[in-house]
Order: C-alpha cells, then structure tokens, then sequence
C-alpha cells in the first residue's frame, strides 16, 4: 500500500443487519426474544418485544457508528 492512499472502511455485516439509522440519527433495533418459546411469555410482554427499541447507552452508539461507517 503507498504512503498516501486511504485504507478503505468495511461495514460490519452483522451490525448492518442489526441496527438501522433513523432521520435524526438516532439508533435502532429490534431486541430478542420474540420468535420462539413464546406460549409462557404474556402478551403485554409479547407486545413490548416485538415493538423497536433505541440505543441508549452512548459507548454502545459510539461503536456502532465505527462499524457501520456509510450508515
């Protein structure tokens, strides 16, 4: 590699499948839980898994950004 070439960024697949950006930037995703063993889970609870979720944590939106560079 020269001297001042750019190294290219790759996107982390995983988290590309995972995550989604919103308009304003914020990050989300869609938790666990909700496609099997579901007969012992009430339906409130139900309800709320199968809702999006945000990322809170701001180390956690930190990394996420770094691995999805073109996001």
């Amino acid at each position: 590699m020269r001297r001042n070439e750019v190294m290219a960024r790759k996107t982390s697949k995983s988290v590309a499948k995972r995550f989604r950006f919103t308009k304003k930037g914020k990050i989300k995703y869609f938790g666990s839980g909700h496609s099997h063993l579901l007969s012992k889970k009430n339906s409130k609870r139900k309800r709320s898994l199968g809702k999006a979720h945000f990322l809170k944590s701001k180390k956690a939106k930190k990394l996420i950004r770094r691995l999805l560079p073109y996001g």
